[in-house]
């Protein structure tokens, strides 16, 4: 578990993980001739200059924040930091060193919890640059592009979610995972707020920083609850408390342990060979099943070119998950592959579409797919997963079917993520920042009313011109 504080510029969003002990640590933390760690990648993202870079100096923007009105109809922020605006004033909390008021910050990806939350929540994915990265030339495209996409993936999104019972869960589950942790805490002595901030969709980040801000919270451990980290996942969640904390002066002092990546503890690692294992005995041969591993995947140009350590650290998550199989006995053949690519550029390879196809070829009959870098139940588990890829399995050959469900509040894996939090806390600090603008927020009107002109202009001629929209359509799906 790598556990940092707020310094030099650099911040996370508030996430309760798991922790037991360091013992399973490996050498994720320290830079390899593969690429930086995530600690290395978040500090050069974060830099003392307040800049937000990658390792080769690349800008990246917050994303936008979708919001809605007194009717409840969705409405767009049009903060460039992404931003949403607090209407509501605070007074500067004080903060008292022998008033103790700890926080918790979870943080995940959200999901649309109706079909109409669909092409909002699909905009404001898109819109993050996190996701779809444009050349600096091009950025003031990225929320005309990011509404075209999302309207074009609109009906076929709508029609995931319809079959997984009209919305995510996301929400509801996090929601008792974060319940489950305070619990946990209380158990061992700790009493502490536990907040949850999405990415993408309510409650947002910054609304739970709100929150947290106003319950004048005085340390603050952030846990994404992303056990691997990627640019794309905890780095996009973390450039929004970047920006949000450092045009507070309160929050800017708030003393503040970031936990990066925490596939490596040994809580997280027993508690999926737990559930692997338990899955395994359902097979009426369950030597003969191969354990496939199912992560998210991200485009290739986000490893080989921005150092993202995502690729690196599953593959040490898988190596660890089957070490501690084997210590049990368990030996049965694996393989990782990667799920939910969009568009035409490269992924992570091997995909899991061809993956299923290629061992059932071989003649694998038997297979448990292992969902591994989720810990909630959402539409890439219950819908690509349970229903897509299932289906695809059967049809090229494999007879027996199975599926480890994600660990959600598994009791072994809450008392981890409670452990974590204790463990990071001592090392809080307050974040510190360089003076000087930052190159990713144009504060400059003029030009930020110029970019929306023309980004509007080329919107309107995508969606209604059928030449340029179907060009476009035909390149990006």
């Amino acid at each position: 578990m790598e556990a940092t504080s707020l310094c030099g510029g650099f911040l996370r969003p508030k996430l309760s993980v798991s922790a037991s002990d360091y013992k399973m640590k490996r050498s994720c933390a320290e830079t390899s001739a593969n690429g930086p760690s995530s600690r290395a990648l978040v500090a050069s993202i974060f830099g003392s200059a307040g800049k937000t870079t990658n390792g080769n100096g690349r800008l990246f923007l917050s994303g936008p924040v979708q919001r809605r009105n007194s009717f409840g109809q969705p409405l767009y922020a049009s903060s460039s930091t992404g931003v949403c605006p607090f209407t509501e004033s605070l007074a500067e909390p004080q903060l008292h060193a022998s008033e103790e008021n700890v926080g918790i910050l979870l943080l995940n990806l959200g999901g649309p919890e109706t079909l109409n939350d669909v092409q909002p929540f699909l905009y404001n994915l898109f819109a993050d640059p996190d996701i779809i990265r444009l050349p600096r030339l091009f950025r003031f495209l990225q929320r005309p592009l990011a509404q075209l996409i999302s309207v074009v993936r609109a009906p076929k999104s709508k029609e995931g979610y319809a079959a997984i019972g009209g919305g995510s869960p996301l929400r509801k589950i996090t929601d008792e995972q974060a319940h489950a942790i305070e619990m946990a805490l209380k158990g061992k002595g700790m009493l502490a707020n536990v907040y949850v901030g999405m990415r993408y969709w309510y409650p947002f980040t910054e609304e739970a920083i709100h929150q947290i801000k106003k319950d004048n919270i005085t340390k603050l451990v952030v846990l994404p609850l992303y056990p691997q980290f990627s640019i794309s996942t905890t780095g996009s969640s973390l450039r929004v408390l970047q920006s949000v904390f450092r045009e507070d002066a309160y929050l800017s002092r708030l003393p503040v342990a970031v936990i990066q990546s925490w596939y490596q503890r040994e809580g997280y690692v027993n508690s999926m060979a737990d559930l692997i294992e338990k899955e395994l005995q359902k097979f009426p041969k369950s030597e003969e099943v191969m354990i496939f591993f199912s992560a998210h995947g991200v485009p290739l140009s986000y490893v080989e070119d921005a150092g993202d350590p995502y690729k690196n650290q599953m593959e040490d998550c898988i190596y660890l998950i089957m070490k501690e199989l084997k210590a049990r006995g368990l030996d049965n053949e694996h393989t990782l592959a990667y799920q939910s690519r969009v568009g035409p550029v490269q992924w992570l390879k091997p995909y899991t579409d061809e993956v299923l196809v290629e061992l059932g070829q071989r003649g694998v009959k038997s297979l448990l797919a292992v969902p591994v870098s989720f810990v909630s139940e959402h539409i890439e588990t219950l819908e690509e997963i349970d229903m897509e890829y299932k289906d695809l399995a059967l049809e090229s050959g494999i007879e027996n079917w199975g599926r480890v469900p994600a660990l959600g509040c598994t009791s072994s894996f809450i008392t981890d993520l409670a452990d974590a939090v204790i463990e990071a806390l001592p090392s809080a600090k307050a974040m510190s920042f360089s003076s000087g603008t930052s190159e990713e927020v144009d504060r400059e009107p003029v030009r930020h009313a110029i970019k929306k002109f023309f980004g509007s202009i080329l919107a309107f001629v995508l969606l209604f011109s059928p030449g340029a929209f179907l060009a476009l359509r035909n390149h990006l799906f």
